[in-house]
């Protein structure tokens, strides 16, 4: 791949017919027109390839089932606050039978159930609910990060994949200065340590490039476990990524409808109902119950009633009358709704922070892909005049290093300026989206 401000590949023809060289360097109207329509359908593709990971994530994340099965659990409360108090059930026997007019007690059995105040079961199941949705938010959050986790590691495979290639190139370039060394080395046009000082900078180019191949499978197995799948699977990763000539444009309103600052929302209406909760516990409960004892009959008498059971029912009434408690949880309640007022007023200035920081450095980074493109302009126009020099024997092949040099830091500047664009914009993205 060719640098990104050269993104239809400009074929270096053999250095054998100099002044076709310089036809590399010229772009037709057509050739421009051919560009904008590759860069088109080649956002469009990496749009689509990206998206395809980003499902897969999704779906196989561990994580995500984490947060997702927390969220069943706690919805799965409601049923279990949808309930009244213990019915009551007790049985005496009588070790010493009491008599009784109509006979003597042998055994008790009594049951009680006692009800809460009225409306305490909906509000302990509004006060589930907010968990709920409270969770629900957690839920959307990990799938943002894992979404932005995803895109920033494939935008890192793409640069460790294209400043290959780009050194690829760089090495191929050497090679040919090698041969024009050479021959200028049979003709007494230089030295040989010419030709050694081309080759050792071949050298470390290859050495950069085994480092990014090693970089690049380090990339890979991290953006494969993201996706929760085997280490070694080959990622697909684009050719070119281009840096757009507008500003995308985003709505920062919907920052304040992010899943980390919803949160708060719900915690905040957990907490009024666990107030509301709290209120209805200090209201009276009211009991009902039955007992029922049996009598055995008194031997050798008749009348009526004799050997009668005794039914009793029974009405029962709970006054929380110290209430300390209830009103330290309201103090309470009020408090860790002030903390999470706060929390969140927090995290707003946070995400606003990094939205802004995010703006700015996408700008810069198309402020510099725009620099180096000039830069590598001018140094392919250095490189020109270099090569025309070769046909009046004044090549210096010190300058032809350094210009190699600076192109390639040039077009290595531009692909870090593409990653950092597109790294800023997942950023936006997962603010703003």
């Amino acid at each position: 791949m060719n640098s990104i401000f050269k993104n239809i590949k400009l074929t270096r023809l053999s250095f054998f017919s100099v002044k076709s060289l310089e036809c590399n360097f010229k772009l037709s109207f057509s050739n421009i027109q051919l560009l904008l329509v590759l860069l088109f359908f080649g956002a469009y593709g990496y749009s689509q390839n990206l998206q395809g990971y980003i499902n897969e994530a999704l779906a196989n994340s561990p994580e995500i089932k984490k947060f997702e099965l927390q969220h069943k659990r706690v919805e799965e409360k409601v049923n279990e606050v949808n309930t009244l108090p213990n019915t009551q059930f007790g049985v005496g026997y009588f070790i010493s039978e009491p008599e009784t007019r109509t006979g003597a007690q042998r055994f008790k059995v009594s049951a009680k159930q006692m009800l809460p105040a009225f409306g305490i079961i909906t509000a302990r199941e509004n006060y589930v609910d907010a968990l709920a949705d409270a969770v629900f938010e957690e839920v959307a959050v990990a799938k943002r990060k894992l979404i932005a986790s995803v895109s920033k590691s494939y935008y890192n495979l793409y640069a460790l994949k294209a400043k290959q290639v780009v050194l690829d190139e760089n090495i191929n370039l050497l090679n040919t200065y090698e041969k024009l060394a050479l021959t200028s080395v049979e003709s007494g046009k230089a030295s040989a340590v010419d030709v050694l000082r081309l080759q050792m900078r071949q050298n470390e180019l290859v050495q950069q490039k085994q480092v990014l191949e090693q970089g690049y499978l380090a990339e890979q197995t991290a953006f494969n476990k993201l996706l929760n799948r085997d280490k070694t699977i080959s990622v697909k990763v684009v050719d070119n990524l281009p840096m757009p000539l507008s500003d995308e444009l985003f709505d920062s309103k919907k920052l304040t409808l992010h899943p980390e600052l919803l949160k708060y929302d719900k915690l905040y209406l957990s907490v009024k109902q666990s107030e509301l909760i709290n209120q209805k516990d200090r209201q009276p409960m009211l009991g009902f119950g039955l007992d029922y004892v049996a009598v055995s009959k008194r031997p050798n008498m008749n009348f009526n009633d004799n050997g009668k059971d005794i039914i009793m029912p029974m009405i029962s009434i709970s006054i929380p009358i110290f209430s300390n408690k209830n009103k330290s949880k309201t103090q309470q309640n009020k408090l860790k709704q002030q903390e999470i007022l706060a929390e969140k007023e927090n995290r707003l200035n946070v995400l606003e922070a990094m939205l802004d920081k995010a703006v700015k450095n996408s700008n810069s980074a198309k402020i510099s892909y725009t620099t180096q493109a000039k830069n590598l302009k001018q140094a392919r126009d250095a490189e020109t005049i270099l090569i025309k020099s070769y046909q009046t024997g004044t090549i210096d092949f010190n300058d032809v290093l350094d210009v190699q040099a600076l192109q390639l830091k040039f077009q290595i500047n531009q692909i870090e300026a593409v990653k950092s664009y597109y790294m800023q914009t997942t950023i936006i993205n997962y603010l703003t989206k």
